[in-house]
């Protein structure tokens, strides 16, 4: 594959603010391979993603960054991130006694579908262990009470930080972030949530689905913010439920639903498909 650097920013609308970017990147010899953006009326911002091929571009990778804060973003208040294709994201799963998330997580790593890294899992149940163990990924239990939870989450986020871990993934981890970890990854963990939020709440959603006679069950993957499932939202869906279904026909549709959901969250957060703008996402096609 051709290495490529892909752009993604926002800022306040303006005329030239595409012509500007795209000429940065053609001037220099950059061969534009995607281009997507996308205005904002009501809040008048301008989004972009655009990604260039980098054989034959003028400047040094290691200088790009520097190039266009200085030229660009300063004019236009931008908020940008750079990102390369040669640089795989590394990935962190945070897992408790729930397998089905991590599974598909790790049998889609194994199959080669994601450009990430998986240096590690970490879960404060000894429960998955076998399953890191049969994809050959070092797994860290770290048991969390009322009383250790601070002390167990700051030696998780030195393990994160020894491993160069760039984004976590909760796969049903039944543990409240801290907000001193959200604070580290900010917009960069990413949680499923077992439900269309905002949904049935407590710790039976599906009974509490099947008493209301809902025709429909859904999933939501979003990233963690200090409000509890209020984060920004990256992908939802749902299934059709009939009167037919049982409490674990309804458990086992979702379950499915879930990790749906979640991995395709993770694909454009790998892909570097989302921008995040106050408490709402923009997804690149």
């Amino acid at each position: 594959m051709m290495k490529t650097a892909k752009l993604l920013l926002h800022c306040p609308d303006r005329p030239g603010i595409l012509a500007e970017v795209t000429d940065f990147i053609t001037v220099n010899k950059g061969n534009i391979v995607y281009l997507d953006q996308y205005v904002d009326h009501v809040e008048n911002i301008f989004f972009m993603r655009i990604e260039w091929e980098l054989k034959d571009f003028l400047i040094p990778q290691e200088k790009i960054e520097d190039y266009f804060a200085t030229l660009y973003a300063k004019k236009y208040e931008m908020s940008f991130r750079l990102y390369f294709s040669d640089q795989k994201p590394r990935m962190a799963i945070f897992v408790s006694k729930m397998s089905h998330c991590l599974f598909d997580l790790l049998a889609r790593y194994t199959a080669g579908e994601w450009n990430v890294e998986i240096p590690l899992i970490i879960s404060n149940h000894p429960d998955l262990h076998q399953v890191a163990r049969r994809f050959d990924v070092p797994f860290y239990l770290f048991p969390i009470t009322k009383e250790n939870k601070l002390e167990q989450e700051r030696l998780e986020m030195e393990l994160l930080a020894k491993h160069g871990v760039n984004f976590i993934v909760l796969a049903r981890y039944m543990q409240v972030v801290s907000e001193q970890m959200i604070n580290e990854y900010p917009n960069r963990i990413i949680n499923i949530h077992h439900s269309f939020l905002p949904a049935f709440v407590g710790a039976k959603p599906y009974h509490a689905a099947f008493a209301r006679g809902v025709k429909i069950i859904g999933a939501t993957s979003h990233y963690v913010t200090t409000e509890l499932d209020a984060g920004p939202i990256i992908e939802q869906d749902v299934v059709r439920i009939t009167h037919k279904d049982t409490v674990d026909d309804l458990v086992n549709k979702g379950k499915d639903l879930e990790k749906i959901v979640l991995s395709r969250a993770v694909q454009k957060h790998i892909e570097r498909k989302i921008l995040a703008y106050k408490n709402k996402t923009v997804i690149f096609n």
